[in-house]
């Protein structure tokens, strides 16, 4: 089927939908908190939020986040790959989206590609996104929008077990185990996520020395393995005080071929590694129904090394503290290449005044830390940054509502920086009307200012420098929405314009510029010259699109469903050689990406409910300045959930199975030219899910003497 094809299949649910739309509705309405901070239901956010819901991901089967948000909106793209995801969200790339999990940001490679493998997918309650700038609520980064992860609260009362095993072709394996307890005021929550692949590869054919191999081994995706387990720790010593502490330790090996013959391209004398711990403890006290204050302050270390295979020599300090590009490692030796560490803190809150309006306030602190003896001239580099913010939402009568919010940001290196917001919601019956004005900020991350480092991409080697006269980025982002809500039927339309100035890109430069300390030798693609490209501001750049999502429930067992996105996007870039400026096209881009689908569900018996998914993702061509452009997909996946036992009894099973890129796409580009998907054709898979909740909550000896009224219910 192609893209005209389901435009008018969308069309028909639309036509249908709204003569039919105003039938009841099976489901609950939905809260979300992303795009104010605070709690609101979703059809009257003031702020447009996209949400993706647990029965949405149960039905989809996503074996990862890539998978989950490629699948089922239309806004992103991801290029995965062995450094984390290359994700774009509106035309902009990694540093410019924030990820949330439960509020508060993810933590990995500063300013680049994010391992979203950090993210448990069976430990995800609901996916709420914001686009647009948000910096006025989130602050820096947060220029193309916000994806929070809201986990699942596991507070019942008991004992509380899961496991969930998947396995699927290549030998993926996808492990998830938890265990829940509370006793008297404390409660507990233990994950544990694992998950493998042994890769694939595409295609043998790749461009080097100036020739077409045809028996390269580098893969499309290579051999890894991480796994990560996290604790979190409730206390709730009073009724309206809850304290908690968490903490993370995650692990990550890359594993690559060891029996490459073409020394430019697909020999490789190291794999990858990566160690990410994290600890915080907080406290949120409810002053009343509506007004309540938490403060959150937790550490969090992303440490990227090489682990040698062979002895190599590198960049590296002899025993005497001397630099040298030729100190030899070997065979399991490990060499740091950067170690990013960050501390916060958070004070918020929230309180409800006269005439409706609710005041939501904060005071943030962040202390950013990275140490690269071998990709920074210093060896370590710091940055700190402080900020106070305040928003109103009116709500003097029913039909509008006014949110005004502004944060006043302070950065050692940058000054300070004011970021205003307003966005309104007009509400007529089923019908929503949002407006929104919003600005950006965002202060260049420690590696745009002082990295410098040699990536390779297939046979062509780049040679990355960091800017120290780099200037602030900022942004004005307008958006305006329309939604229909009915009680079977739900549409919107959202028409945005992001225009960004000083925009930070890798823009190539003259291989002059490679600083003279920097000795290492290149073959690169054969012409033994390297690219060297350096972090600059663009003059400024811009991006504008519309996006449609539709959604509509035919009957209690059957719901439609699909997203359409449209993208321009246009940067104003200084050509080196040609000495003037020039309209390009941002890198990675696609004009148009889209995904449909069709979800049935039916329970036979009591003791058996079967669920059917059917859903079809696909993009455009995608846009880069190097290395060729990312040709147009479109995959189509089927997914089963097989519900096996009594709903409500305290043991749950569930079966999944299905079949992804059921037509076998696979992009045979040879490398290093890009690819419009890396998936490698068709793949199935078969996952099993067990949950056991029992028991009254546990009580310690010395509470059994206390009062009802003393206990804390969950």
């Amino acid at each position: 089927m192609n893209k005209k094809m389901i435009c008018a299949a969308l069309a028909v649910v639309i036509s249908y939908g709204l003569m039919c739309g105003q039938e009841k509705a099976d489901s609950l309405p939905e809260v979300v908190v992303t795009g104010t901070g605070t709690e609101r239901l979703l059809r009257n956010a003031p702020v447009q939020t996209e949400i993706i819901s647990g029965k949405m991901l149960e039905s989809y089967g996503g074996k990862n986040l890539e998978d989950i948000l490629g699948g089922l909106t239309a806004s992103f793209a991801f290029s995965e790959g062995d450094m984390g995801s290359q994700m774009q969200l509106g035309g902009l790339g990694n540093s410019y989206i924030l990820i949330l999990i439960d509020g508060k940001r993810i933590h990995g490679d500063v300013g680049g590609e994010n391992d979203l493998g950090l993210i448990d997918p069976n430990n995800i309650e609901r996916i709420e996104i914001v686009k647009g700038a948000q910096s006025a609520l989130y602050g820096s980064d947060a220029m193309a929008g916000v994806i929070n992860i809201i986990t699942k609260k596991h507070s019942g009362s008991g004992l509380y077990l899961e496991n969930t095993t998947r396995y699927g072709s290549h030998n993926d394996l996808r492990q998830h185990d938890g265990v829940g307890l509370s006793w008297g005021k404390w409660t507990s929550y233990t994950n544990f996520q694992l998950q493998h692949t042994d890769g694939w590869k595409n295609t043998s054919r790749e461009f080097a020395e100036a020739q077409v191999f045809e028996d390269s081994k580098t893969m499309t995706l290579n051999k890894y393995t991480n796994w990560q387990i996290a604790e979190r720790l409730n206390f709730q010593p009073v009724k309206k005080l809850e304290l908690y502490a968490e903490g993370m330790y995650y692990n990550k090996n890359i594993n690559r071929p060891q029996n490459g013959t073409h020394p430019s391209c697909d020999v490789y004398t190291y794999d990858l590694m990566y160690r990410n711990a994290s600890a915080g403890v907080g406290s949120k006290w409810t002053i009343n129904d509506t007004d309540f204050l938490t403060l959150d302050v937790d550490w969090n270390k992303h440490a990227y090394y090489y682990k040698y295979t062979a002895t190599t020599l590198s960049d590296g300090y002899d025993p005497m503290g001397n630099f040298t590009n030729y100190f030899p490692y070997f065979r399991g030796q490990k060499n740091l290449q950067s170690d990013q560490q960050r501390v916060m803190a958070n004070l918020k809150g929230v309180f409800a005044l006269p005439y409706s309006q609710t005041i939501s306030a904060g005071l943030m602190y962040r202390y950013d830390y990275l140490k690269s003896p071998m990709r920074t001239v210093r060896g370590t580099v710091d940055d700190q940054s402080q900020a106070i913010y305040v928003q109103d939402e009116f709500n003097h009568v029913p039909w509008l509502n006014l949110t005004v919010g502004m944060r006043l940001n302070h950065n050692e290196n940058y000054g300070y920086r004011f970021t205003p917001k307003i966005s309104t919601m007009f509400a007529l019956g089923d019908f929503r009307l949002r407006l929104g004005w919003s600005q950006g900020f965002k202060t260049p991350t420690t590696k745009e200012l002082y990295y410098r480092y040699l990536h390779v991409m297939g046979a062509t080697q780049f040679f990355n420098m960091g800017n120290t006269d780099l200037k602030a980025q900022t942004s004005n982002y307008y958006s305006a929405g329309l939604e229909y809500r009915g009680r079977k039927l739900t549409v919107s339309a959202t028409l945005y314009r992001n225009v960004l100035d000083h925009m930070i890109a890798l823009v190539n430069v003259p291989v002059s510029e490679i600083p003279k300390d920097v000795t290492s030798s290149y073959s690169g693609d054969g012409s033994g010259e390297v690219v060297a490209r350096k972090y600059m501001n663009m003059e400024d750049a811009r991006t504008m699109g519309v996006d449609v999502n539709l959604s509509y429930k035919m009957s209690k067992e059957l719901t439609l469903g699909g997203n359409y996105s449209w993208l321009d996007t246009k940067a104003h870039q200084y050509d080196m050689k040609k000495h003037r400026l020039q309209n390009v096209t941002i890198d990675g881009a696609a004009r148009s990406k889209w995904n449909a689908f069709v979800n049935w569900t039916h329970r036979f018996v009591p003791k058996y409910q079967l669920g059917v998914n059917l859903s079809t993702r696909g993009s455009s061509r995608r846009y880069y300045q190097n290395n060729g452009n990312g040709a147009p997909f479109q995959l189509w996946r089927l997914n089963t959930t097989h519900d096996i036992g009594l709903s409500g009894r305290p043991l749950a099973f569930r079966l999944n199975a299905g079949i992804d890129n059921i037509f076998n796409y696979v992009d045979r580009t040879m490398r290093p030219y890009h690819l419009g998907t890396n998936s490698s054709g068709i793949t199935v898979y078969v996952g099993f899910n067990v949950k056991f909740n029992q028991g009254k909550k546990i009580k310690m000896r010395e509470m059994k003497r206390s009062s009802d009224d003393e206990a804390v219910d969950d």
